[in-house]
């Protein structure tokens, strides 16, 4: 991995136009490459409409795209024309009825260089998405790219200390959230900030954990509810990037998009791991019971 890494951030809004969000995008990784060269995109989850999720449809399965598509085509003739390195999060359709959450990485010269599918599948209330995604099947394994090796993650995934411990064992140098999370209107303002710092927090604490840079990049504004059954989501934003020992080098606002590059010292990890041996110190012979729902 490059001794910096420049970090690309996409923290947009919506719309229920895949064609002019997918434009759009681009608009923004273009002036992100023309002004700042990073060398690494990462975009928020599901990043080419809506979230859908709000509420259960077949009809939404009409969004999913396969791996390869006329979707992966234009993200990938996006990396090469800008020489750079993308992680995109799309709906995947694998078979008809089968669909998964999945992140496609692609290279500076357009190829894949690896996909994720989504682990941890929530069912929330506005959060559905165990309707539409089948639990992947990938497992937990880094993503070789020219400018390291990537531990992507998605979303509901940032909760578990597994998946990233399971990253970092695998050799992944950075962790890479793509994420649509948000609040619902009904909650007062203290639980609203509770959950926002929470979801910071515990993301900060897998970067002290596992001795990486960590990189979460969510949604912004609101997106109505469908069906009319909730107020909709307001996504909080906070696209934020975390050094090594969980020390917060970017925080992203709240409530307005936001398109930017953060500098990362890739040697910390090194020298933090050094530092703060975690790895070495494991009781691996006695973590038998992780393998477990619960120890009665």
């Amino acid at each position: 991995m490059n001794k910096t890494l420049k970090v690309g951030l996409i923290q947009l809004s919506k719309t229920d136009n895949i064609e002019a969000n997918r434009s759009r995008l681009a608009e923004e990784i273009r002036r992100l490459v023309r002004e700042d060269h990073p060398d690494l995109i990462v975009n928020q989850e599901l990043h080419d409409s809506l979230y859908f999720c709000q509420t259960e449809s077949t009809d939404c399965c009409d969004l999913a795209v396969g791996i390869p598509s006329t979707a992966t085509d234009f993200y990938a003739d996006l990396a090469r024309e800008l020489d750079v390195v993308i992680v995109t999060s799309l709906f995947e359709r694998r078979a008809a009825g089968l669909y998964h959450n999945t992140a496609v990485v692609f290279e500076r010269d357009g190829s894949i260089a690896g996909k994720y599918r989504k682990m941890h599948i929530p069912d929330d209330p506005a959060y559905y998405e165990k309707f539409y995604f089948t639990p992947g099947d990938l497992g937990f394994e880094p993503i070789q790219t020219s400018v390291g090796r990537i531990g992507v993650l998605v979303c509901w995934d940032q909760w578990y200390p597994e998946a990233a411990r399971l990253m970092a064992l695998r050799g992944a140098e950075l962790l890479v959230y793509p994420t649509a999370i948000g609040w619902e209107s009904s909650d007062s303002d203290d639980e609203k900030a509770r959950q926002r710092e929470a979801w910071i927090t515990v993301q900060r604490g897998h970067a002290v954990a596992n001795g990486l840079p960590v990189v979460t990049v969510n949604r912004v504004g609101h997106e109505p509810d469908p069906s009319g059954a909730t107020n909709g989501i307001t996504f909080w934003g906070s696209s934020f990037v975390a050094g090594p020992q969980g020390e917060l080098i970017y925080l992203a606002p709240d409530d307005k998009e936001v398109s930017t590059t953060v500098s990362l010292d890739m040697q910390r990890s090194e020298w933090v791991r050094r530092w703060w041996p975690f790895l070495r110190d494991r009781r691996i012979d006695y973590y038998s019971g992780l393998t477990k729902r619960f120890i009665d």
